[in-house]
């Protein structure tokens, strides 16, 4: 099993940001419209530094009279570059904001996809609440980044250039002095950075394990109440709340001291301009024009300086982020589809073999050892055994929800992982237990098994099944709202739902994993109404939990200790001494009870 994070984590900060800006190639549409408006809204700030610095050297003479005309003209010139200044800041905000959703809702889609499209092992490897927030919470503080840090970064950039050259332009002397002053922060805000990046990646995590804690309270919170288990689940949310604030106060403390170490620097740049600055006044070699100037300029070099702490802020958590979102896009899926290599199954009844297969979950022991087994098409087919016996493992295997260890399974003489997921999805159906329902209407969720089926397809799959008149006690109709899991349903109902859903599907092949919770006697009838019709014609084998189903089953295979040690038709087999005689004597028991 692919563990998720493993690569991503280990890259450097610029390597994690150029990969992540190739995933979202519309972070480059109209990139030189946005850096030109940028240029402009940089440049526009210089202009109140020259006039400022014209006005005073031309515009007062050294006898102390104005110049208004020259006076005018320069205030005039100062308000039109302010409002040009403005204009572009607001038109590149814009393309900005736009480009940036745009990239990172294709972010978002890649990464949402890519979950699906890894194997159920890797997904359970990863708490559900944490996988989620890889999609959700690291992608949007990405998006902060893209949208104020990455706006203030070129933003930064460019004021940092532009007032460089007119301060080496005013005097070469004092913006040596300026960088002399800021070049020891520069070097050790790299090396600071490292410390950073590894602080956020932490809060990142704490964030997924703050999202998982509070998502299976919430989910959770009818077996919460049944058990009175409030001040435990309080305890481990409160566990995760203090984990989270401790990770976000040593990142936001490390980078606190940044702050200081740039107010140091900016004070003493001041005060050396000042002070050389005069004397080269003194000397000759500056105007008072040019000094005043010059220290307005110093301001527009500072300000980059010290917001830089901000941006690194922002890109650390950023960059944690993008790191988790591309240790998911990095995972290799262990189900590969074959894709269009893949062969297409053509219609028709399935013959399905099992060749030596193998299995074990990862880090955990054999479950499954040298399984041979051959089932004829169109043939009802019970795999029954303890629990823990290997029997839903068998069922994942045949539809590929995993891949087996060792040896392979076939399906009309094609191995599995040879065929395109297209095909094995139209061909092969599974029904799990849980009989998961989305919130939407009883229409929609039935929907799933086809999409095009019109609400007459789905009324008439329910009455061959033998649920109209189901349907007929239903407040709506196909359009009852079923609620969040299904929750408005009982668990007989979401049962319904599930196998109308697998009869519009129409496969070829269906594999029941039969639920173990018990229900009414009317929906109990209903229940198995349905799977007549639904298994009629086609193979079919049942994941089988109540042994009712194993005596209308043509075959019946017993599993015992991840072995197939029976086989058989089910009056042999309970005339036998074995593994299913002592399992239907307990099932005849616990029904006398």
């Amino acid at each position: 099993m692919t563990t998720l994070n493993e690569v991503a984590v280990g890259e450097g900060a610029i390597s994690t940001l150029r990969r992540g800006l190739r995933l979202s190639p519309e972070f480059k549409v109209g990139l030189a419209g946005t850096l030109l408006l940028a240029l402009v809204a940089t440049a526009g700030r210089i202009v109140v530094p020259i006039a400022v610095q014209q006005t005073i050297d031309k515009g007062i003479g050294a006898t102390g009279s104005a110049d208004i005309g020259f006076i005018r003209n320069a205030v005039l010139l100062c308000a039109v570059a302010v409002g040009i200044t403005a204009i572009s800041a607001y038109a590149m905000n814009v393309r900005l904001y736009k480009t940036t959703e745009t990239g990172l809702a294709t972010l978002r889609v890649k990464a949402f996809r890519h979950v699906h499209d890894l194997s159920m092992l890797t997904q359970s490897g990863e708490r559900r609440g944490a996988l989620v927030s890889r999609v959700t919470g690291d992608v949007d503080q990405i998006s902060q980044f893209m949208q104020w840090g990455g706006l203030m970064m070129v933003v930064s950039l460019g004021q940092l250039v532009v007032a460089s050259v007119l301060m080496a332009v005013y005097s070469w002397q004092l913006t040596l002095l300026v960088w002399l002053t800021f070049l020891p922060l520069a070097l050790a805000l790299r090396w600071f950075q490292r410390l950073v990046s590894a602080a956020y990646m932490k809060v990142r995590e704490r964030m997924g394990d703050l999202l998982a804690a509070v998502s299976e309270s919430v989910v959770g919170a009818a077996v919460i109440r049944a058990y009175g288990s409030e001040d435990r689940t309080a305890r481990r949310v409160d566990e995760t709340v203090d984990a989270t604030r401790r990770a976000q106060t040593k990142a936001q403390g490390l980078v606190a001291l940044t702050f200081p170490s740039s107010e140091l620097a900016a004070a003493t740049a001041t005060a050396g301009v000042v002070v050389v600055g005069t004397l080269l006044g003194i000397g000759g070699h500056l105007s008072a024009g040019k000094l005043i100037a010059f220290l307005f300029l110093v301001t527009l070099f500072v300000s980059p300086m010290q917001t830089a702490t901000e941006v690194l802020n922002e890109a650390q958590n950023a960059i944690a982020g993008w790191r988790r979102v591309l240790g998911v896009l990095d995972t290799d899926p262990d189900v590969a589809d074959p894709g269009d290599k893949g062969e297409v199954l053509p219609r028709g009844p399935i013959e399905v073999r099992f060749e030596d297969v193998g299995f074990a979950y990862p880090g955990g022991p054999p479950v499954l050892h040298e399984v041979n087994a051959a089932i004829a098409p169109r043939s009802r087919v019970a795999v029954v055994g303890e629990t823990g016996s290997g029997k839903t493992t068998f069922a994942k295997l045949l539809t590929r929800l995993m891949d087996p260890a060792s040896g392979q399974v076939l399906v009309d003489g094609v191995p599995l992982k040879d065929v395109r997921f297209s095909s094995l999805r139209e061909r092969i159906v599974m029904v799990p237990q849980d009989g998961f329902l989305f919130d939407a209407s009883l229409a929609d969720n039935i929907r799933y098994g086809r999409l095009d089926a019109t609400d007459e397809d789905l009324a008439l799959a329910l009455t061959e099944l033998g649920l109209a008149d189901w349907l007929d006690g239903l407040p709506r109709g196909l359009e009852t709202p079923v609620g969040q899991r299904g929750e408005s349903m009982s668990a007989g109902e979401r049962q319904l739902v599930a196998l109308a859903r697998a009869y519009i599907a129409d496969p070829d092949l269906l594999v029941l994993d039969e639920a173990t919770s018990a229900v009414d006697p009317a929906t109990e009838v209903r229940i198995q109404r349905a799977l007549e019709g639904l298994t009629r014609g086609r193979t079919a084998i049942s994941i089988a939990h109540r042994l009712s189903t194993a005596e209308s089953a043509d075959e019946v295979i017993v599993f015992d200790a991840g072995r197939i040690v029976q086989r058989g038709a089910h009056a042999d087999l309970v005339a036998e001494p074995g593994v299913y005689a002592d399992l239907h004597a307990s099932w005849i028991a616990q029904r006398a009870l």
